[in-house]
């Protein structure tokens, strides 16, 4: 072939033509007459196209599911709402979100001043419903938490008032300054969703959820949550400070008026999310993985990671499970899709397992963070290829 000769990038079929023989040759300024055909219609005389694809019947099981754009947007406006008052801490507002499509109750540590209470007071407003702070000191009782019986001289009867954690959210800040019995009682209502009082039992509102701080820096006075109580929240999240750029804007949307965030999400349409993020589609190759990634925490050596056998006492019971279906469940719905895919259960992952995990005194002593062993668990579970548009094997 000579340099003259036409690369495979620079083809021209016109041109193609012209060199073939019996093939008229026509002037370089020929211009092709408009075609008689209509646009996206096969020229007169070309061969007949293939046959189009034709999908066959569905598998069983599948169900058509509408297109979520409409929850996305109102699901967006709630976040942006959110970030006028909060800046930064993306993770934190998303997690929020996603703890309560997913029926989750959060555990949030950090450091003083990182927004932590402003967050949830924050998330409360946008979203409506009743709210209850509930500051927790040592000299706290659970009948100031849960309520009592008052007894009316006039009417020589007893009436029943209901504590500060019958509300849609509740926030429970520095959990950790609480005794074990008032701890006690707030997780019995979480796992439950009622409190008895005289005999009597009163359900939650719906929706409920629980959203407690706790400062990681303080040992004095503090009572931390015993392993068997950590396990009923859903997520740990850790706040970190704002960077340098964030700050500076705090310092400016903060310092003359105070934005005030307002409600964009009623109630009722919360409870009607909820149930469309139960029923976000899950491929059976997800859930295999998940729960593959759930016991290797109980039996790392079996998954070649024997430095990871000797920082965990206990792994991560099936309530770990549980609850990364459905977080990945509701992450799928908050970013605007009605299946979940690989990245939602990794990013999702490390929240669910991150307060599961029981640590060795080894790993303890060796100060080997929490975050580190999630990561080499992670690496070492191979995640499966699916399709999301392969509807089988609905979870």
């Amino acid at each position: 072939m000579t340099a003259e000769a036409t690369s495979e990038s620079e083809f021209d079929p016109a041109r193609s033509d012209r060199s073939r023989p019996g093939v008229p040759q026509s002037p370089a300024s020929f211009t092709p007459p408009p075609r008689p055909y209509a646009q996206g219609q096969p020229p007169p005389g070309a061969p007949p196209a293939a046959a189009p694809f034709v999908q066959g019947p569905p598998p069983v099981g599948y169900q058509e599911r509408p297109a979520p754009s409409r929850d996305a947007q109102l699901l967006e406006r709630t976040v942006f709402e959110v970030k006028k008052v909060i800046v930064g801490q993306d993770r934190l507002v998303e997690r929020m979100l996603v703890g309560l499509l997913a029926k989750g109750h959060l555990l949030i540590e950090g450091v003083p001043g990182v927004a932590k209470t402003l967050a949830v007071e924050t998330f409360a407003r946008v979203v409506g419903g009743t709210f209850s702070r509930i500051q927790f000191t040592p000299d706290l009782v659970p009948s100031d938490l849960l309520g009592t019986r008052i007894y009316r001289a006039g009417r020589e009867e007893f009436d029943t008032e209901l504590g500060p954690v019958v509300a849609n959210f509740v926030l429970t800040d520095e959990i950790n300054r609480a005794p074990a019995k008032v701890q006690s009682a707030l997780l019995e209502v979480m796992a439950e969703r009622h409190v008895s009082i005289g005999g009597k039992t009163y359900p939650m509102p719906d929706p409920f959820l629980v959203m407690a701080t706790q400062n990681p820096i303080e040992n004095e006075g503090v009572y931390p949550l015993p392993e068997a109580q950590r396990d009923r929240f859903l997520f740990k999240l850790m706040v970190g400070y704002p960077e340098p750029d964030e700050e500076r804007e705090i310092v400016y949307r903060m310092g003359v008026t105070p934005p005030v965030a307002q409600q964009v999400l009623p109630i009722t349409e919360l409870s009607r999310l909820q149930q469309v993020a139960a029923n976000v589609f899950v491929h059976h190759a997800l859930v295999d993985y998940v729960v593959r990634l759930v016991y290797a925490t109980r039996t790392p050596a079996e998954h070649g990671l024997a430095d990871v056998a000797g920082w965990l006492s206990y792994g991560a019971s099936p309530r770990a499970s549980l609850g990364i279906i459905s977080a990945s469940r509701a992450l799928a719905l908050v970013r605007g899709r009605d299946f979940v895919v690989p990245q939602d259960v990794i990013d999702v992952a490390p929240d669910v397992l991150r307060h599961r995990l029981v640590l060795s005194y080894d790993a303890l002593a060796d100060g080997i963070p929490v975050d580190t062993i999630l990561t080499k668990l992670l690496q070492a579970i191979p995640l499966p290829q699916v399709s999301p548009y392969t509807n089988t094997g609905v979870a």
